[in-house]
């Protein structure tokens, strides 16, 4: 403990605290003069720590420490190895917490300083996923995300940089070679110098230059303005495409919502990727890298002949051979070895069976794919067309099996109406038939009566038993209801004694109740109408501060807008009357190293180079047409030369073609040739 805190007071007593600590001044500090030291060498590590505590709550200040020694990825010792108990003794300023802290980090120093200054820019902002869902969010994370991954690339060359070092023999000579080279440049411009300032108009040509370097860098900030327009245009498109890609998925999703579907689905899904990815894609991966490897070394060796391939093709034909005797002696030793190649031929087969089941898996998903999106479309121009929502999946499947029941509900009961129909038929044919035989019966009994001098007393007969029977049903029913009615009577008195004698105490408990009941009645109407009056007044008041809002929103943004146009037109006026200024500066300086940087001289200089260019280049114009005519005359005495000399090769070339024995006569004089 003692040398840590001999430790601790050493590197506060140095650059950059200056303390001017001893051991017994450090031990007797103050809890808040502790705290106030470990803050310091906290600020020292990362300014943006740079407070005084006694300006700050403790529940702040320990938050805060927490927070940083987290980032720092700082671990208590063993002996404190409750979190609470560590909090506790940094909000108090304990010496055992604060102490090894402390020690710490004064051991390591700048290693902290670059993890704090990471930190600033690799600690992840945590987004709640309900926020994630909006685009706007969405995207931006997405491009804080990108920013961090780039930053990390680019630190970690930053790091391999400084870490790499040139060597100062390097260097020297680079700059040697440099001072070298600005003297030579320097000598030029004063040659240039010297030449513009005798052309005329120098002034002119160098506003004109001016001008021209003014036009090309804003054609370049508009080509790279239209560079970042494309670079947006095509952000947007990728997003797009994954919005699209993401919607898909969700209405593919949502037309099997049930758990078992999804399950037995994502399980489906995993073993065909598990299996692309174990087995199938890595087989074809190594025989594309197979087939690359061969044509490269194709490529690299040189061209064959004749003779190469003939060897080749003896190799070839050699290894077949080997192959076809290692296969003949393999079938004829071992019977086991028959077995297994048996076994091996299956589970070759059936590796070939799967290898074809899952490209046709691949080829029928892709062709699932190409018509659902055909289904979307013919949907969506039904619903053009119709209005109306097409059936599919599970609701088209129960709108079948609806449609199917009632068929056969349909069939069953025009069958019972066809049965129906049959007996009617039957019961009205019979009933005719009985009504016919029941009249003639009729007639032979008032014939017999006619006869017997009674007519009409069958008629009368069944009137009076008839009546009779009536009389006697309608007597019966008097008793019983009599009867009935003197047992209900009973009955009722006694259920209504019963249920006042239960009601009575009710009834007691209910008056008082019924009075509470109008007076709450009443309370609650009057209460309604001042809530009714209160909310019509704060919905009028929201609706106005909304107004209020919205038109305040509205200036707030086109102010905004016109203080950033008008903050980046005085940018590139600033930069514009900077680069005035400095040329001016340059132009009129009574150095001439700095005059010869100015632009306007660079321009002088070249423009006299070009113009003495030009001069010579006339010169040697007027030498051309000084000597065009004799060289014209002697291009024309060697075309006739070669035409002379054309006609001698042919004349020579016809005596060469001259048959043997034939007299050639020419110049008087008769040639034969033998």
């Amino acid at each position: 403990m003692s040398d840590q805190l001999k430790f601790i007071v050493e590197k506060l007593n140095k650059e950059p605290f200056k303390k001017n600590y001893n051991l017994i001044t450090f031990d007797s500090l103050e809890p808040m003069q502790l705290l106030q030291v470990l803050n310091d060498v906290l600020a020292k590590i990362d300014p943006k720590h740079s407070v005084d505590i006694r300006e700050e709550m403790p529940d702040q200040t320990a938050k805060r420490m927490l927070s940083v020694l987290g980032i720092l990825k700082y671990k208590p010792p063993g002996n404190i190895g409750d979190m609470s108990v560590f909090r506790q003794g940094l909000v108090v300023g304990s010496k055992p917490v604060i102490h090894p802290v402390l020690f710490w980090l004064l051991q390591r120093t700048n290693e902290l300083k670059k993890r704090a200054y990471l930190s600033r820019f690799l600690v992840r902002l945590e987004v709640p996923e309900e926020f994630l869902q909006d685009d706007v969010v969405s995207e931006t994370n997405m491009q804080y995300e990108e920013l961090m991954a780039n930053f990390k690339i680019i630190h970690k060359e930053c790091e391999q940089l400084k870490s790499s070092g040139f060597s100062t023999a390097e260097i020297r000579r680079d700059i040697s070679a440099m001072e070298e080279e600005k003297d030579q440049l320097l000598k030029r411009v004063e040659r240039l110098k010297k030449r513009v300032e005798t052309v005329q108009n120098h002034q002119r040509m160098l506003e004109i230059a001016r001008q021209l370097r003014v036009e090309k860098e804003r054609e370049e900030s508009l080509a790279q303005q239209k560079q970042e327009q494309k670079n947006q245009l095509f952000h947007a498109e990728q997003r797009l495409q994954r919005a699209q890609h993401q919607l898909k998925n969700m209405r593919h999703a949502a037309a099997d919502a049930k758990p078992e579907g999804l399950m037995k689905r994502l399980e489906e899904e995993m073993k065909f990727h598990s299996y692309m990815v174990s087995e199938k894609l890595p087989k074809e991966l190594e025989s594309k890298q197979q087939t690359l490897h061969f044509l490269q070394k194709v490529v690299t060796e040189p061209a064959m002949g004749q003779a190469d391939l003939t060897e080749l093709e003896e190799k070839i034909h050699e290894v077949n051979l080997q192959i076809n005797q290692l296969i003949e002696n393999r079938m004829r030793n071992d019977p086991m070895d028959d077995k297994l190649s048996l076994f091996r031929q299956q589970a070759a087969i059936i590796a070939r069976k799967k290898e074809t089941k899952a490209e046709e898996l691949q080829e029928a998903k892709e062709e699932i794919a190409n018509i659902e999106r055909e289904i979307a479309q013919k949907s969506t121009q039904a619903r053009d067309i119709d209005g109306s929502e097409v059936l599919r999946g599970d609701e088209f499947k129960h709108y079948v099996s609806k449609l199917r029941f009632k068929s056969s509900v349909y069939k069953k009961k025009r069958q019972e109406l066809a049965e129906l129909s049959a007996e009617n038929g039957v019961l009205q044919r019979t009933e005719e038939i009985l009504k016919q035989r029941h009249e003639n019966i009729q007639q032979q009994l008032q014939a017999i009566e006619q006869k017997k001098g009674i007519l009409g007393y069958s008629d009368t007969q069944e009137e009076l038993e008839r009546v009779s029977a009536l009389k006697s049903e309608v007597d019966e029913m008097k008793g019983r209801t009599l009867d009935d009615m003197s047992d209900m009577v009973k009955k009722l008195n006694s259920r209504i004694a019963e249920k006042k004698s239960a009601l009575a105490p009710v009834i007691k408990e209910l008056r008082p109740l019924r009075q509470r009941c109008q007076e709450l009645t009443q309370e609650h109407d009057d209460k309604k109408v001042q809530y009714d009056s209160c909310a019509a007044g704060l919905e009028s008041n929201r609706s106005k501060l909304e107004q209020e809002v919205r038109g305040l929103k509205e200036e707030c943004s086109q102010a905004e807008s016109q203080y950033n146009y008008i903050n980046l037109m005085k940018r590139g006026v600033e930069i514009q009357i900077q680069r005035a200024a400095d040329e001016m500066k340059a132009y009129v300086s009574p150095d001439p190293q700095d005059r010869r940087k100015a632009i306007r001289e660079q321009y002088s200089r070249n423009i006299l180079e070009q113009e003495n260019l030009g001069k010579a280049l006339r010169e040697k114009q007027k030498l051309v047409r000084e000597s065009h005519g004799p060289n014209m005359k002697q291009v024309k005495m060697w075309r006739d030369f070669e035409k002379l000399m054309e006609c001698k090769k042919l004349c020579f070339q016809k005596q060469q073609q001259a048959s043997i024995g034939q007299v050639i006569q020419g110049g008087g004089e008769d040639l034969l040739i033998l």
